[in-house]
């Protein structure tokens, strides 16, 4: 019960990396407000009576609707331990030349401007807490950059720069601010990425998964839990200091 009464505000978190580490928080007792845009997985969890999970239904973009989502945690409790900004999309596959504008906002409305949102309405309610923690989920390609996902690779790159500002203004609050950067994470998310790639070049979706692999120093997977076990080390008392 490493986060026993730990109360934690995830973002699209009803699948894939959200919904993985929201099952190991809970598992490690913590309390889980979630969201998300997908009706028929919130109505899913929310059905499941032996969880400690509540779920929201949110459009991570819709100002209004992510105040909205914080009206309705705040009936449960005025503080949080953690917010992590899970929300994220994997944008349009191509040469920078041929994406069009639209495609570039939506993925950097989405991928940035929304972890402003849900931060901005986190902030006071970790405050009332004395000190927690967020967690922006970025990627490596913020890092290293991406061929032909460049609003993707931007986005994360901003996610960064966010996360380190964060962590200057809030550190006297006792509020610590990290990013996670996942790799080649299985799940439905990549297999979508590297469908897109595979058909962009015209190569088999075998050779794409290959070279993404070959990427990481351990040859391997990454699995979504294993980003839930590194939020729940992040939200604990063991990283109060990181």
């Amino acid at each position: 019960m490493l986060l026993k009464n730990k109360k934690v505000v995830i973002s699209a978190g009803a699948s894939g990396i959200g919904w993985a580490t929201a099952k190991v928080l809970h598992r490690r007792g913590a309390k889980v407000f979630l969201c998300d845009i997908d009706e028929k997985r919130i109505q899913k969890i929310n059905q499941d009576k032996k969880n400690n999970i509540r779920a929201y239904l949110c459009d991570a973009d819709d100002e209004k609707g992510v105040r909205d989502f914080f009206r309705e945690i705040k009936k449960y409790t005025s503080s949080i331990d953690c917010l992590i900004n899970n929300v994220g999309i994997a944008g349009p596959t191509g040469v920078i030349e041929k994406l069009n504008a639209e495609n570039w906002n939506q993925t950097l409305k989405t991928n940035v401007i929304s972890h402003f949102l849900f931060t901005k309405n986190a902030i006071p309610m970790l405050k009332r807490n004395k000190g927690g923690s967020i967690i922006n989920i970025s990627s490596t390609a913020g890092v290293f950059g991406f061929p032909l996902r460049s609003p993707y690779a931007v986005s994360k790159a901003a996610t960064l720069s966010f996360t380190k500002t964060a962590a200057m203004e809030l550190g006297r609050y006792k509020i610590r601010v990290n990013a996670i950067l996942p790799g080649v994470t299985r799940g439905s998310r990549m297999n979508r990425v590297i469908d897109a790639k595979a058909k962009y070049l015209g190569v088999s979706k075998k050779s794409i998964e290959k070279d993404f692999v070959s990427m990481a120093s351990m040859n391997s997977w990454i699995e979504e839990e294993d980003i839930g076990k590194l939020c729940s080390f992040l939200m604990s008392d063991d990283s109060n200091k990181i």
